[in-house]
Order: C-alpha cells, then structure tokens, then sequence
C-alpha cells in the first residue's frame, strides 16, 4: 500500500489528475484500517465486543480522511477546467491494483468470518474500494488520454471516490456490511 499510495500520488500530482491523486490517497486510510484491525486483535482485546466497535469506528473514519480533500479538488478542477495529462505509470499502477485489490479484499472478508469480525469486514471493504477505484482512475485515465475533450472525467470520478468513501464509511460506523 506504501508503494501503491507514494507511486500514484507522485504520478497524480505530476500529471494533474485528482481521480490519480484522490485513489494513491486512499493508500493512506486502507493503512490506517489495516492498523485499526490489527490492533483490535492484540493482546486482551481479542474477545472485546468494545474494542470490536471502537475498531469498526477507526475504519469508518480511516474512510473519511481523504474525502473532503478528493472532493474539494475535484470540484476546483470542474469547475477551473483543469486539463489532467495521461500517465502510464498511473495506468500500470491503477492495472496491477484493479488485479490485486479484489483478491486481498475477498481473503478479509473470508477472515472476518472465521473472526466474526464487522472491523475486518469493513477493513476488507477498503481493498474492495480500492479495486473499483482503481478500475474508475484506469477508465478515467484512458478516456481522457484517447480524447482530450473529455477532461471532466477525471474531476467527475474524484467526486464518485469521495462519495464512496463517505458513504463506506457512514456503513462501518453503523456497524454494517459492506453490502457487496
């Protein structure tokens, strides 16, 4: 995830895409998450059925952190017609991801049952996220790249992974599945 977030947020950052930016700056909360479990399951904790909410918490805001920033400069780019330019190494990197997210995603979630474990479901549902991102930056990137008239694609997914995030969050707050 280290990897995944500097790398893209280097390459989203230098070509001006916000859909790049916002998806390498989910690296950061998937971490955070990650953290969240692990801790929930060390030491005492364990059999917590307060430290099994206090962690479905931690990964309900982990999904908030980077919502307002991804959403605010996806509208300064709407709305200021900012031109992103293509990036390969975005578009390999948001590929392996697309590959790689979904199978890490679906091994927590297999976890979460064997722990019975909301915290790690919702953990798993971040590397789902960060699939389907991957997956809207890759498409982002390609369209624009192929037609430069379509600039507003990529300011239009960073606002799609900002609502996602918000609302995954709003889920694992609550206490719910990831409802995929």
């Amino acid at each position: 995830m280290l990897t995944e977030g500097a790398v893209g947020l280097w390459q989203g950052l230098a070509v001006g895409s916000i859909a790049l930016t916002g998806w390498a700056l989910g690296s950061l909360p998937e971490a955070l998450a990650s953290a969240m479990v692990a801790w929930r399951f060390s030491g005492a904790r364990r059999l917590s059925e307060h430290a099994e909410r206090r962690a479905q918490h931690g990964v309900a805001l982990s999904f908030w952190l980077t919502a307002p920033y991804i959403a605010a400069e996806s509208v300064h780019h709407l709305f200021g017609e900012h031109h992103a330019e293509t990036s390969v190494i975005g578009m390999v990197l948001t590929a392996a991801s697309l590959a790689l997210m979904p199978i890490l995603g679906w091994a927590k979630h297999v976890l979460a049952v064997r722990l019975g474990s909301a915290a790690t479901r919702g953990e798993g549902m971040q590397n789902y996220l960060c699939g389907a991102q991957a997956a809207a930056v890759l498409t982002g990137l390609a369209i624009t790249a192929a037609w430069p008239g379509l600039w507003w694609f990529d300011p239009v997914i960073g606002l799609g992974i900002a609502a996602a995030a918000i609302w995954q969050g709003i889920r694992s707050w609550r206490g719910e599945d990831c409802g995929c």
